[in-house]
């Protein structure tokens, strides 16, 4: 564990749009440095993606940047983010993904050139190795794709490079079902860890050759994953809580490597982050809705420093293109957060983020900012990865039981039963990482998971 003491301690300094070590992009956007900005994600309608519709893609994607950038002039922003989340076939043919890049960055160039606005893309290749089964995260065929578009697409304009890294998924997906906290806990705390040093060192060297920024990783994949179960009342939200933790370790791992923010906005890992290093976040909350329901719709405003909408699909609704849409709704939430922090009411208005959502369920009250730095506190304490989450989790549900016995949670019946249950199981977890893969490895099904992936 490289970090072993947090950078912010204060709750009231975790906050939004105030970050201890803020990041510059080219075009002079400061991000974490005394202002909230918007990061607006968008994809394709429903549509196939062959060389006969990719002129069509190729205008779909200029015309959501032009049309979402006049939108920005209108109302007068500073500056955003674009998110450019690629499509399996836009990583598999890394062409396609870079000539995409290129595209929406000349429009971004022309605004800033004309009318100053300051616009950054974030590329966020996803992960191809998913798409492989048995998943080989080290020896896959999607590997020199991926790379490849991480290098030509940051040449091309993409300043900022993300990744939703899917290391572990294979054993996580099944833990997550089965409401398995051990198979959680060796899932990110081992194999997601380990594939995160693999894929950063990679990630961290192509920012540094290209002369762009390494933004972060996200547990999207694990961590979100878990709260849509848990939305739809197929697993207990402490557990999916617990799970949002956990996952924090192996996130981390990416800024031990060198990444410099902002992270990557859908695993809502960014709180934790933040306490942790004072790096910038990105995050989502109630304009994710286009994407996935949650219930952190304000809380996951409270120290972000982008406010991002998740992905949100091409589409014509009746006051314009859904991406304009949503970037003039992350626009006007936005300036309700810097004008707070302008007129010094910015502690005042992160409390009612807080309050308005921390009391009807667990998810919500473990990000708040004095629930993040006392898991965080926890996280660093611990002698290994394995150690920290388990440090981390134990310390999140006694604040959930904590806060429940107060009478200031809402929780069911059963969800209490599967707190005192998961307290238990995480108290007899081996903390070293030998001993967790002594006791897993029986389990696993090795025509599903390849341990050498992860050297082990």
């Amino acid at each position: 564990m490289k970090y072993t003491t947090l950078a912010i301690s204060d709750p009231k300094k975790l906050l939004f749009g105030h970050a201890l070590h803020p990041v510059r992009s080219r075009r002079g956007l400061l991000i974490g440095g005394g202002k909230v900005y918007p990061e607006l994600n968008f994809t394709l309608p429903p549509m196939e993606i062959t060389d006969h519709t990719f002129p069509e893609i190729r205008n779909q994607y200029r015309n959501i940047v032009q049309d979402a950038l006049e939108r920005a002039v209108d109302l007068h922003m500073e500056g955003l983010v674009l998110e450019f989340e690629t499509l399996l076939e836009m990583t598999l043919r890394p062409e396609w993904g870079t000539e995409l890049v290129a595209v929406m960055n000349e429009v971004c160039e022309h605004f800033y050139q004309t009318y100053g606005l300051k616009t950054e893309i974030r590329l966020t290749p996803n992960d191809t190795r998913d798409f492989q089964r048995p998943v080989r995260m080290r020896t896959s065929r999607y590997l020199e794709s991926m790379f490849q578009l991480f290098e030509a697409g940051a040449k091309a304009g993409g300043t900022f490079l993300s990744i939703e890294s899917t290391g572990g998924k294979e054993v996580c997906d099944e833990a997550l079902v089965n409401c398995d906290t051990a198979g959680v806990v060796f899932a990110l705390a081992v194999l997601g860890v380990r594939d995160m040093h693999f894929l950063w060192k990679h990630i961290v060297d192509i920012a540094h050759r290209t002369g762009t920024i390494p933004g972060g990783d996200t547990a999207c994949g694990f961590g979100n994953t878990a709260m849509v179960l848990a939305e739809k009342k197929y697993i207990p939200k402490v557990f999916a809580a617990m799970v949002r933790i956990v996952s924090v370790v192996r996130t981390l791992v990416a800024i031990e490597e060198g990444a410099l923010g902002p992270d990557k906005d859908c695993g809502y890992e960014g709180p934790f982050l933040k306490a942790i290093t004072g790096l910038p976040i990105s995050m989502e909350g109630k304009t994710a809705a286009c994407a996935h329901f949650s219930p952190v719709g304000n809380v996951a405003a409270a120290a972000a420093d982008l406010w991002s909408n998740e992905s949100v699909a091409n589409t014509k609704l009746l006051a314009g293109m859904a991406p304009t849409v949503y970037l003039e709704q992350l626009e006007y939430d936005t300036r309700l957060m810097n004008r707070a922090l302008d007129m010094g009411y910015a502690g005042i208005f992160q409390q009612l983020l807080i309050e308005s959502d921390i009391h009807l369920d667990p998810q919500a009250l473990i990000l708040a900012p004095e629930s993040a730095i006392a898991i965080s506190k926890e996280i660093v304490q611990g002698k290994n990865p394995v150690e920290a989450a388990i440090r981390g989790a134990q310390k999140g549900m006694q604040i959930i039981e904590e806060t429940f016995k107060r009478g200031d949670l809402r929780l069911e019946d059963r969800e209490v039963d599967w707190l005192f249950r998961i307290q238990d199981e995480l108290a007899e977890l081996p903390t070293e990482e030998e001993a967790l893969v002594a006791r897993m490895e029986p389990l696993l099904d090795p025509e599903k998971v390849i341990l050498s992936e992860y050297g082990l």
